[in-house]
């Protein structure tokens, strides 16, 4: 990456545009308000509020990094969890082979930071999107870009707007599952498109296999087992028929964060005599980990293929008010749609912090539902007052971030500095 460019970020200044910020720091940079150190509840802030936690997600980036070295694959973070330059840098930092994105408008925010080698976990078709990348590969020597292809007309679309060569790897996909390839035959039969093309060279295969498992039940564990098996087949195949012929480096990736063990354990299998494969895990979520989804699925949350790793932590909380108690029983806070995911699980509350400064974990008591600026808090035993912060754990960090364009990032309540995204 672009350190500088990073760097640069700092000098943003803070204002009305970011939500929760104290107003006596409108006008200042980012880097002036980090370095005051302010304490969440005493320095002005005001609810509701999502953090980070840096031990925790410093802890997770080591653990993740240790675990993909220890079993010899790289790594290369799906940056649309966070689109937070700041944390790819620390990715980097810890030893990121590259960084993986969803679509265009997310590769361009990478190139503007200078990330230089970029995964697209997608078929790129629109011809301006990939004038656009031609002209970047043309004019950045350092730049290594990979996308899928899973369709005949695919390559073709790409032929025909492509002025600059790309590598591609050839997408497997599943029953009932998202995009890929259904078949080995139809898997060829690109690769023969590919061989064709003047613009494109086949450097690999691969896919995500999150969308054909739900759980971890162990007929749900065999349909990932199934998949990776299919796509170790489909390299072989592929190597047979020549197609990666003069490739340094043959490409086989896949994972996402909830079956990453068995995604390693199929990549690091022996692959066919003279076949330089290099596997690659795209996991993006581990970074924050949370408090809901991953806390069940993560394979470091539960019995896992391949020894080693640690349980991660979560490293995303929401802070907010308790704003009414109309009924017994029943609080409500000052966060909603707006602010925090609920397209997987809804938030738990797990501490009140309050009025006196006094914190204590809340139990008994869950999230109902949440309005666009409200969420419904049912009390068990315990009691909050009006004014009185809650801090609830949240699920599937990937559906927070595009809600906070500046984010603090704490060691305990203290701000150690901020991280700003960019969606």
């Amino acid at each position: 990456m672009n350190a500088d460019a990073v760097a640069a970020l700092r000098a943003d200044q803070v204002d009305w545009r970011f939500k929760g910020m104290p107003s006596w720091t409108h006008g200042t940079t980012v880097g002036e308000l980090a370095k005051t150190g302010l304490d969440l509840f005493d320095g002005g802030f005001v609810g509701p509020l999502v953090v980070l936690d840096e031990p925790a997600m410093d802890h997770n980036i080591r653990v993740m990094a240790d675990w993909c070295a220890s079993v010899g694959l790289a790594l290369a973070p799906h940056g649309k969890t966070t689109m937070a330059p700041q944390l790819f840098q620390r990715q980097f930092d810890a030893g990121a082979w590259g960084l993986t994105t969803a679509n265009v408008s997310q590769l361009r925010v990478y190139r503007a930071f200078g990330v230089s080698r970029i995964l697209m976990a997608n078929e790129l078709v629109d011809p301006f999107a990939l004038r656009w990348l031609a002209n970047e590969l043309a004019t950045d020597p350092t730049f290594e870009f990979t996308c899928w292809v899973d369709s005949v007309e695919g390559v073709a679309r790409m032929t025909e707007a492509l002025t600059h060569p790309v590598d591609v790897i050839l997408e497997l996909g599943g029953p009932s599952g998202r995009t890929g390839v259904r078949s080995l035959a139809d898997a060829v039969e690109i690769a023969e498109a590919v061989r064709k093309s003047p613009v494109l060279r086949l450097v690999g295969a691969g896919g995500y296999e999150g969308a054909l498992a739900h759980g971890t039940e162990d007929d749900e564990l065999a349909k990932i087992d199934t998949y990776m098996s299919r796509l170790r087949e489909l390299i072989a195949k592929l190597a047979a028929g020549g197609h990666f012929d003069g490739v340094e480096q043959v490409i086989a990736t896949a994972g996402g964060s909830a079956y990453f063990d068995q995604v390693a354990e199929g990549l690091t299998q022996p692959w066919p005599d003279g076949l330089p494969v290099l596997g690659v895990l795209r996991s993006g979520s581990y970074l924050i980990h949370d408090d809901g989804l991953y806390r069940r699925m993560s394979p470091f949350s539960r019995k896992h293929r391949l020894p080693g790793g640690e349980p991660f932590r979560p490293a995303m909380h929401a802070w907010s008010q308790v704003t009414s108690h109309p009924e017994p029983g029943l609080a409500l806070l000052t966060m909603g749609r707006r602010d925090v995911s609920y397209d997987q699980e809804l938030p738990e509350p797990q501490q009140v912090r309050h009025l006196d400064g006094s914190t204590e974990d809340l139990t008994g008591a869950s999230v109902s539902d949440l309005n666009d600026q409200h969420a419904y808090l049912r009390l068990g035993a315990q009691q909050v007052e009006v004014g009185e912060w809650v801090r609830c754990g949240l699920s599937h960090p990937c559906t927070v971030f595009d809600k906070w364009q500046l984010l603090p990032l704490v060691n305990g309540t203290r701000v150690v500095d901020l991280i700003r995204t960019f969606f």
